[in-house]
């Protein structure tokens, strides 16, 4: 299929793959913040948010925000303005985005994890003038703000919204509600404006497929604000009536940790991408615990795929539904697949659905064209869910937000996704992948040409690509680059010039200089004919093999041979350059942990990347000489994992 036709002004045929959503009212007038304050009048005395023993009620949270906003108009903020937010998980942030809405003005999440440049070009590139942040949260953009709040030394005293003047400022349907930064093809990020109109269809949907939910229902916010799904988590709690719950930071990449804090905060919803489901799965299993509070689970970022250990934990979570959502970053959730109850009758790659209300799907070829179903065709999206296009990019706007003319010749305004689908016998959608280079590594949309042009500006790079490796949770980046002349980039040179500007989810793992790229007859990178990085090969070697010297290493040993699917591991050989990730390690941490028999901190396998190293330290801490402990309770999590075994999930 030919990705670069104009598709503006191309009459669709009537035949063809053409789905549509249910139509339900929900209140086209609104912005998402008044479906807030509507809450605020029915439940004002409810917990709001939650984080670490500490909590605001509904009528507290409306009143920071109401005093933020009237702080923010003061400072010259009005419709369309945009405001960055760099602050961490705590109370002052959902304070934040609220009151940004309220004063009319939209959200720009600057990351604080992200690197300085990505941060300076983000800000500058949105406009926005003014910051809230944190002090000593992260370093902030280097760039001068008009205007700086410090919501962590800010003086909250409950100020009205009301008498705070500036009439007309207010945010309308049509306003932009945030901008959020994806990944370009041309080098440089691009932001998506979204409006409040697309996000009060999709949260008024939400709050009608989670009616089922207790009352006040308790949803843990997993997502970082940097990702559009944080948006639905956030706003179909707060304008519903549930507890949002925010969870420290370290445990998104500690699967073992999550799963405790499921459990003991008593969760009953929760949204994550596939990579970190099939973590929470394993550590299920690993660890013989289930979250019995657990309702809802909601998946989207990349393709959702049903693992041994995924379709175990959904039958011991015999109360929890499993929901399947897709949608870029441009349109927010656009089609959903409620799995059926039982797990045994699930598909390996489930459908993902159908339109969610007041969405369009349509399936074209290269003309234009509705192909007939079961025949594929590339993802047009239209109705209540657009985005305003990307931020000051016209020709970006342009390229992927077309217009189409129905056969009466009406014109209707649609988003070209990029990606390839058809429709199953049963009418719901199969996702079939991308048409074009894209990537989606842990729910990220990564585009190579911005990695790429990052690269090439290194000194000693002369040429380059990027391609993606591996399968599911274990798909990884990897650099491939031709020297300049006389020169000789090093895996870990190459490494840090990237992390000084890319996010880190960007930077890939693996890295090989080649004396040439492949090429196809037309002269393109044969991204096809990249190699298989070294690291990523079975029994390659990196370091001379070092056989375990202890229990200890013995057990990282076959630890890491399971994780990373290797059979050759030394205890000198870095768990990152074998492949590892940072949601590997997750599975490491819970396997030792169980192996142990005692609590090992994440943090220790990412300050010990080698299992000499770990080990050493493991034993030391321990006073040890080598030999495992707990031997009891690594028994008895044996039995506890036996009993769950034969446990018969219960009638829903």
């Amino acid at each position: 299929m030919n990705n670069d036709v104009n598709l503006n002004g191309a009459k669709v045929g009537a035949a063809g793959t053409a789905l549509g959503g249910p139509v339900f009212d929900y209140p086209r007038d609104k912005c998402v913040h008044e479906l807030f304050e509507e809450q605020v009048t029915h439940t004002p005395d409810a917990l709001a948010v939650e984080m670490s023993g500490h909590g605001l009620t509904y009528q507290e949270l409306n009143d920071r925000a109401n005093q933020l906003a009237r702080h923010l108009r003061a400072a010259g903020v009005g419709r369309d303005s945009r405001v960055g937010i760099c602050v961490g998980r705590s109370l002052e942030l959902p304070c934040a985005v609220l009151g940004i809405l309220k004063a009319g003005a939209a959200y720009v999440p600057l990351d604080p994890r992200y690197p300085s440049d990505r941060l300076a070009f983000m800000a500058e590139d949105s406009r926005a003038e003014i910051l809230i942040a944190q002090r000593g949260a992260a370093e902030l953009p280097p760039i001068p703000f008009e205007h700086t709040v410090w919501v962590d030394s800010f003086r909250w005293n409950g100020t009205s919204l009301r008498g705070a003047g500036s009439e007309g400022v207010a945010a309308a349907p049509d306003s932009l509600a945030y901008v959020i930064y994806t990944s370009g093809s041309t080098g440089k990020p691009k932001g998506v404006a979204m409006v409040h109109r697309a996000l009060v269809n999709l949260i008024s949907w939400q709050i009608r497929q989670s009616a089922h939910l207790p009352r006040g229902a308790r949803t843990i916010q997993f997502t970082s604000l940097s990702f559009d799904v944080s948006f639905q988590e956030i706003f179909s709690t707060l304008c519903s009536g549930g507890t949002l719950v925010l969870m420290p930071e370290e445990l998104r990449y500690d699967s073992g940790g999550l799963l405790r804090f499921l459990a003991e905060r008593r969760i009953h919803r929760l949204f994550l991408p596939f990579v970190a489901l099939q973590q929470l799965a394993e550590a299920s299993v690993e660890m013989a615990l289930v979250p019995d509070e657990l309702r809802e689970v909601i998946t989207a970022g990349e393709q959702l795929q049903i693992t041994p250990a995924i379709r175990k934990f959904f039958q011991h979570a015999d109360r929890s539904r499993l929901h399947n959502h897709y949608g870029p970053s441009e349109t927010h959730v656009a089609t959903a697949l409620a799995l059926p109850a039982d797990p045994r009758s699930w598909v390996s790659l489930p459908p993902i659905g159908r339109p969610i209300h007041h969405v369009e799907i349509r399936l074209l070829d290269s003309e234009g064209r509705m192909v007939p179903r079961g025949e594929p065709g590339e993802i047009f999206i239209g109705g209540d869910c657009l985005a305003r296009g990307y931020q000051d990019r016209p020709d970006a706007t342009a390229e992927r937000f077309v217009t189409l003319l129905s056969v009466d010749g009406e014109g209707q305004r649609w988003y070209r996704t990029g990606d390839q689908a058809r429709e199953n016998s049963e009418g719901n959608l199969e996702f079939l992948g991308r048409l074009d280079d894209q990537i989606k590594i842990r729910g990220y949309r990564i585009e190579p040409g911005e990695i790429e042009a990052v690269l090439a500006r290194h000194p000693a790079v002369r040429e380059c690509a990027v391609a993606a490796h591996g399968e599911g949770g274990a798909r990884q980046l990897a650099a491939y680059v031709v020297a300049a002349r006389d020169q000789q980039p090093t895996s870990d040179s190459l490494r840090r010039f990237l992390q000084e500007t890319l996010a880190e989810h960007m930077v890939p793992v693996h890295y090989m200089v080649l004396e040439e790229l492949p090429l196809t007859p037309s002269g393109k990178i044969n991204r096809r004919g990249l190699p298989v990085p070294t690291a990523m090969r079975d029994g390659a070697a990196s370091t001379p093999l070092v056989n375990p010297g202890n229990a200890v290493e013995e057990l990282l040993v076959s630890i890491w041979r399971d994780v990373l699917g290797r059979s050759r591991v030394g205890t000198r050989d870095n768990f990152f350059e074998l492949g590892g990730t940072s949601l590997l390690v997750a599975r490491v941490q819970h396997r030792l942990e169980a192996g142990l028999g005692r609590t090992v901190p994440i943090t220790l396998l990412f300050q010990f990347p080698t299992i000499e190293q770990l080990a050493g330290n493991l034993n030391a801490s321990s006073g040890g000489t080598g030999s495992l402990q707990g031997n009891a309770v690594a028994d008895r999590a044996s039995r506890q994992r036996e009993a769950m075994a034969r446990r018969r999930p219960t009638a829903r």
